[in-house]
């Protein structure tokens, strides 16, 4: 595979971490890369180590003027892509020898638009916290129910951003990149748009040390587990579904026929839902379209979270305060 992959690394204030990130990404097992950086404004000595790197051939950087944000700088990157390839990368993670080569070798092998990995999760020295990012959040077994299909990406995000590879001739469909919602960010984005264009490939295997630490601002936290009452998860889940199906509805051009309809159908029935506080006994056709395909439990733990809250915060409470004691939560 003689093919240049263009990784694109946006930065801000990352300097505890970007050296290890960098020399991790240019000691690929996979030679023919082009590392493209966006530093976003950073305030620490981020530019003077990307500095460092300004003589590699293989490296490119370019020093913002004005502070855009971290969707913003991702978009500005994307737009930078010059090969056929391009994959995204965090600025505090390690990636291990083979990442970009095996991922190469598979989105070619299955001839897919998206190639996507597990993760190692480990702390700031990299000692390993969660052997499988996947199965921590419970993302391996919604994968593989739902790989190559338009509900990989749809009703939640199975894509990791800094796993992904794609090719570049997608990009014009995938920008610009929504803000309406920071409950829907560039990689459940990406992941949906690529999972409805084509097939899409998953890797299993672990090839990112995916770093925690206190600045992370995507990570492992679940933030529902840490709500006592029945009433924080539902609003919780209202506002997210909300923003993602609000973010559908204004790019429903962009979405199959089948699907803008229901698009309309959920953003209309979770607006419906911030208004029933105790009980909602209409449109649970909408809820079953949604929810058909998952677990059953899974179905019934979100119907009675969102339409019975009444009966079920007792039983929430039960819930809880059991999975306190296993260490749950």
């Amino acid at each position: 595979m003689n093919e240049i992959i263009d990784i694109l690394l946006p930065t801000y204030n990352g300097e505890k971490y970007i050296k290890e990130q960098i020399d991790s990404i240019l000691t690929q097992t996979y030679k023919n890369i082009q590392l493209i950086i966006s530093d976003d404004c950073s305030k620490d000595n981020t530019v003077q180590i990307l500095q460092q790197y300004e003589n590699d051939n293989r490296v490119k950087i370019y020093k913002q003027e004005n502070n855009l944000g971290v969707v913003k700088n991702i978009e500005f990157l994307l737009k930078k892509v010059e090969h056929k390839y391009y994959m995204l990368s965090d600025q505090d993670d390690v990636w291990l020898p083979q990442k970009v080569e095996k991922t190469m070798e598979a989105l070619i092998n299955e001839n897919a638009e998206l190639a996507f990995g597990d993760l190692e999760v480990v702390d700031q020295n990299l000692n390993t916290i969660y052997p499988s990012f996947g199965d921590f959040m419970l993302l391996n077994r919604k994968i593989k129910k739902y790989i190559n299909t338009n509900r990989l990406n749809y009703l939640y995000n199975c894509v990791t951003g800094c796993t992904l590879l794609a090719k570049k001739e997608s990009i014009q469909e995938i920008l610009p990149l929504p803000q309406k919602s920071k409950y829907l960010i560039h990689d459940h984005w990406i992941g949906l748009i690529l999972s409805l264009k084509g097939k899409v490939v998953y890797i299993p295997e672990k090839y990112i040390k995916y770093r925690q630490h206190e600045n992370n601002q995507v990570g492992t936290d679940k933030i529902s587990h840490g709500f006592k009452e029945i009433e924080q998860v539902r609003e919780l889940f209202i506002n997210v579904k909300l923003g993602v199906f609000g973010t559908y509805i204004e790019n429903n051009e962009k979405f199959p026929e089948e699907l803008q309809k229901l698009n309309i159908q959920g953003y209309e029935y979770y607006q419906m839902l911030e208004k029933k506080k105790k009980f909602n006994f209409k449109n649970w056709g909408v809820f079953h379209k949604l929810y058909k395909t998952e677990t059953f439990s899974y179905y019934v733990l979100n119907f009675i979270i969102l339409n019975l809250p009444a009966i079920g915060k007792p039983f929430f409470k039960i819930r809880y305060n059991v999975l306190k004691a296993l260490k749950k939560r």
